[in-house]
This record gives structure tokens, C-alpha cells and sequence, in this order.
């Protein structure tokens, strides 16, 4: 064990010290490990770049496969998209032309409204009331006499339908 311990304790040492023996007994630090040490560092770092940038392109190309299902997703959502707006401009359309209508008819009515307006009063001013007495006493028309009239009384919410004559007595 000894041996072992003393080799052990040798090989402790040359990791320790980095130096190497030059000619006589002069020690010099040993140049070699720091520059494996810095080709090492170097070449983890190229490969860590090259590892990203291998994930990278792995994730670009994951991005650039499309499947079926998401096509047919996109596909599905722009065509129910399209016929929502398609249908909402029908709509629009349709209660823009019925607005329109309305108010056509409503001007229709108004005009119509004017004209039986202005055809009351014309047949108001034309009508002479004189003039319709004189000619109807001329056709032989007379007044009625008083045991001719006969009276009758009617609510005032209700109204009266003559369907017969009259009676004399």
C-alpha cells in the first residue's frame, strides 16, 4: 500500500504543478496545457454554436413542416370566416335597400296624403250648399213635416244600421 500511495501522491503532484524539466534542473512552466486548455475551450465553444445552431435549424424546419390537420384547421376557420362576412354583407345590404324602400313608400304616402288633402278642400270650396237646396226644391223636394221625423237615441260609443224601411205609424 505504500507503493500505491506514493504513486498516487507522484501523479497529484504533475497534475499540481504544470511544469516540466528543460535541460539541467531549471523548471519552467509547462506552455502546452494552457494552450490544450485553451483549444479545448474553443472547440466547446464551436461545438456548442454548432449544436445550436443544428437545434435551430431542427426547429426551423419543424416551423416549415406543415401537417394535414393544421392545413385543414386554416382551411375550415377561413372559409367559415368568409361566409360569416360574406352573410353579414348580405344583411347589410339587404337593410340598407329595405331602408330605403320604407322611406320611398313613406314619401309616397305623404305625397298622397297632400293630393286627397288638397281634393277634399277643392270639392269643399267647389260644393255650394245654396245652390244644391235651390235645385233640389226645384225638382219638387220639400222640407219634412214635423210628424215625419221620428227620433231616436243611441249611446254615444254605439252606432245605428238602418236595414228596413221606417214604419208610417
Amino acid at each position: 500500500m505504500g507503493r500505491n500511495t506514493a504513486h498516487n501522491d507522484a501523479k497529484r503532484r504533475e497534475i499540481k504543478t504544470n511544469y516540466y524539466v528543460d535541460g539541467n534542473t531549471v523548471r519552467r512552466l509547462e506552455g502546452e496545457p494552457e494552450e490544450r486548455r485553451r483549444r479545448q475551450l474553443e472547440q466547446e465553444k464551436e461545438q456548442r454554436k454548432r449544436h445550436h445552431r443544428r437545434v435551430a435549424r431542427r426547429n426551423q424546419e419543424r416551423t416549415m413542416r406543415v401537417n394535414f390537420g393544421y392545413v385543414l384547421f386554416c382551411t375550415m376557420a377561413l372559409t367559415v370566416t368568409c361566409v360569416v362576412c360574406i352573410t353579414y354583407i348580405k344583411l347589410q345590404s339587404s337593410i340598407t335597400a329595405r331602408t330605403k324602400r320604407i322611406s320611398a313608400l313613406e314619401s309616397g304616402i305623404e305625397s298622397l296624403r297632400a293630393e286627397n288633402d288638397a281634393a277634399v278642400k277643392r270639392i269643399e270650396l267647389t260644393t255650394d250648399l245654396d245652390v244644391i237646396k235651390k235645385k233640389a226644391l226645384e225638382y219638387g223636394m220639400k222640407y219634412a213635416a214635423q210628424n215625419q221625423i221620428l227620433f231616436y237615441s243611441i249611446d254615444e260609443d254605439d252606432y245605428m244600421d238602418q236595414y228596413f224601411d221606417i214604419p208610417q205609424n
